[in-house]
């Protein structure tokens, strides 16, 4: 098999403020791996805040060819190959996508039926970024009835979070989450989640930085279902974060692909906790590859391709505010018109 891969830079609609950066655009990777002339497609989206960036994820590409070998069903023993190389999973899990991409199509199944899953999943939440209350509520008022529920991103340390949910809240009744990527402390968690508990919120995520001590007492002591979403990466952190937490949110590009995103679903429900499945900032292909898997999960939010201005593939379907992988072989994805014309 042979590997290719291009960076590329997607530009928001508008930017994205989440508790600890904004962002106008993003950096990504699109991997192409071919076999007599069928191609898989995948798409890294590596973090700053994971250690990676487009630049180690393309060193890792470069050499990762030599690893594939020549029969693209032998998922394990590719895994286990690159599995030898330390990090740099958001640039596995392209590789991954764009090999279950290339045996659906050699199947001539779509990746969703290869795996023995529904097509269908929950739907998607939207996100409203982080801003004044004012503003929160503005643009939650805007999505009138095209999503199902929505996703707020908290954290700026200026003693507002409840009153930006509570403004949200003022100007709809879809069921609300709540995402705070590591920005509250232990105290401060806890007399919120106790306002949002009032407020209709469904759950919390990722309310304490990674791994902090207090997350045990804030699970045993919290109103609200916590998940978190920095803690856990890949499925050796599931049994830990079931210390802490009563889901986990598993996203494609920590995980290092479908395979271990599947692990990780069972591993959660064997100990008893909820099942999210999220996304980066990413376009369709890397929400295509997502959607395979979602309806293994309780929650989705799965709207990364949908905040892009311009998003370069096409083939995943928004329907009734779910997010529906094609039909097609593969993650049955193509390039959108308006960049291959």
């Amino acid at each position: 098999m042979r590997l290719s891969h291009r960076a590329v830079t997607l530009r928001l609609q508008e930017p994205f403020t989440i508790s600890r950066a904004t962002d106008e655009e993003v950096e990504e990777i699109f991997v192409e791996v071919e076999l007599d002339g069928i191609v898989g497609y995948g798409e890294a989206s590596p973090q700053e805040v994971y250690g990676e960036s487009v630049e180690s994820a393309a060193t890792f590409l470069d050499v990762a060819e030599e690893l594939l070998g020549d029969d693209p069903f032998g998922l394990e023993a590719i895994e286990r190959r690159l599995a030898e190389k330390p990090g740099e999973m958001a640039a596995k899990a392209a590789i991954d996508s764009a090999l279950h991409d290339l045996c659906g199509k050699l199947a001539n199944q779509p990746v969703w039926r290869l795996l023995g899953l529904d097509r269908g999943g929950p739907p998607t939440s939207w996100t409203i970024w982080l801003g004044d209350p004012d503003d929160m509520a503005r643009r939650a008022e805007r999505v009138g009835d095209r999503f199902r529920r929505l996703k707020l991103k908290l954290g700026a340390r200026d003693g507002a979070d409840v009153e930006r949910v509570r403004a949200v809240r003022g100007v709809t009744g879809l069921p609300l989450q709540v995402d705070v990527n590591e920005y509250w402390e232990p105290d401060e968690a806890l007399e919120n989640v106790r306002a949002l508990a009032q407020l209709g919120v469904e759950y919390v995520e990722q309310p304490l930085p990674a791994g902090h001590p207090e997350g045990p007492r804030l699970k045993k002591e919290s109103p609200l279902p916590i998940y978190v979403d920095e803690d856990v990466h890949t499925l050796q952190d599931v049994r830990e974060a079931a210390e802490r937490a009563h889901g986990i949110n598993i996203k494609l590009a920590k995980s290092g692909g479908i395979r271990e995103a599947v692990r990780m679903a069972h591993a959660a429900r064997a100990l008893g906790l909820g099942v999210m499945f999220g996304c980066m900032v990413e376009s369709s292909l890397g929400i295509a590859a997502a959607c395979q898997v979602a309806s293994l999960c309780d929650h989705v939010d799965l709207d990364g391709n949908l905040l892009l201005a311009d998003d370069p593939w096409e083939g995943v379907e928004f329907v009734d505010g779910v997010q529906l992988p094609s039909e097609q072989p593969g993650l049955g994805v193509r390039e959108a018109v308006s960049r291959t014309s």
